[in-house]
């Protein structure tokens, strides 16, 4: 017996939809692969075949040359960038999760007056960029001696406006209030009811926010290459962009092994957390 009409056309509509989805995804795909793709490639070529043909998809054999162009540099000392970007990145990024949704926490478990403005006024501050308070807070620590320390750009990491954003529409989605006032009977203080019952069920909103916290602080660049001056408080993205200050020659090779070096722990974390971003992206939109 033949289907009918109507069904056929419906479904060879869906299968259409399903093949134009998967091409649209598949390309996505690649183009976010592709700079990364290029980035490998060329830390295994020299300067001389990367100035000939800047994109190219096959490997060289100059890798270990271009690493070894790096470590002898005076300002490049791999290691020590890797701890200073590490301590800022891990300190910032811990301070902004825990902080951050115990702001949310506030925001969603407990009714006070200023509770909706209070939630306003942050929205508000998210639309402010950086770089309007950038020059008074470089000024701010020049004038507290702050300068040449990692604590500037570690502290102000608890006060961000994206995250408390993020973990109050995911509470809003995910977090019983029965469990809160469940814990209250027992006798549970708030402190300890945040820490043992809310920190666990945001976990993945915690891996969330902590791949994209680490990944920016990580990358930043402004404010570390104003506030710090001294070779050994260097970061790995401020070691990276004095590589091309030499005058005599600028060894792309050796600067793009050096973005390989700067990406493998945002790879590293990303592979750990990454099974957390759709569950904690999808559940943290669920409601407003």
């Amino acid at each position: 017996m033949a289907a009918p009409t109507g069904i056929v056309g419906r479904k060879r509509t869906s299968t259409g939809m399903l093949i134009v989805m998967y091409t649209v995804c598949i390309f996505l795909a690649l183009l976010s692969i592709f700079p990364f793709l290029v980035m490998i490639v060329n830390s295994t070529r020299s300067t001389v075949e990367i100035q000939a043909h800047a994109i190219s998809l096959v490997p060289s054999k100059y890798l270990f040359d271009n690493i070894d162009i790096l470590t002898s540099k005076d300002m490049f000392v791999p290691w020590r960038g890797f701890l200073n970007s590490g301590i800022i990145s891990i300190g910032s990024t811990v301070l902004s999760l825990y902080f951050s949704t115990l702001t949310a926490f506030a925001v969603v478990a407990y009714r006070w007056k200023l509770r909706n403005a209070f939630y306003g006024f942050i929205i508000a501050v998210m639309m402010l960029p950086a770089q309007v308070s950038g020059i008074g807070f470089v000024q701010f620590m020049y004038q507290i001696d702050m300068v040449n320390s990692l604590l500037p750009l570690i502290i102000p990491a608890i006060a961000a406006p994206g995250t408390v954003f993020f973990m109050r529409q995911f509470m809003l989605a995910s977090l019983p209030m029965e469990i809160l006032q469940s814990a209250r009977v027992d006798g549970a203080g708030e402190f300890r009811t945040f820490n043992q019952i809310v920190l666990p069920i945001m976990k993945p909103a915690l891996a969330t926010q902590a791949i994209f916290g680490f990944v920016g602080s990580w990358n930043q660049l402004f404010m570390p290459q104003v506030l710090l001056t001294d070779k050994t408080k260097y970061t790995m993205p401020i070691m990276i962009s004095l590589l091309r200050g030499d005058i005599y020659k600028v060894e792309f090779g050796a600067i793009y092994a050096g973005c390989l070096l700067t990406a493998v722990p945002l790879i590293i974390v990303y592979l750990i957390l990454s099974k957390y971003i759709i569950a904690g992206v999808a559940l943290g939109g669920v409601k407003g």
